[in-house]
């Protein structure tokens, strides 16, 4: 498996964006989030997303 086939293959699951409050609190800095407070699991907010995405990157 090349490294290109591998990157399109790895993608995450994103949880449903909130209509409006309560929003989840980003679980790297407390933030408020897009994401619905009911919503069980990792959330993350816009700039810790971004951050994320640089750090997971497929580099070729």
């Amino acid at each position: 498996m090349s490294d290109e086939d591998y990157c399109t293959v790895v993608e995450s699951v994103k949880p449903p964006e909130a209509d409006g409050p309560p929003h989840a609190e980003c679980v790297l800095c407390r933030e408020p989030t897009k994401y619905p407070e009911s919503y069980k699991g990792i959330t993350l907010c816009p700039r810790c997303e971004w951050l994320e995405a640089q750090r997971t990157a497929c580099s070729g």
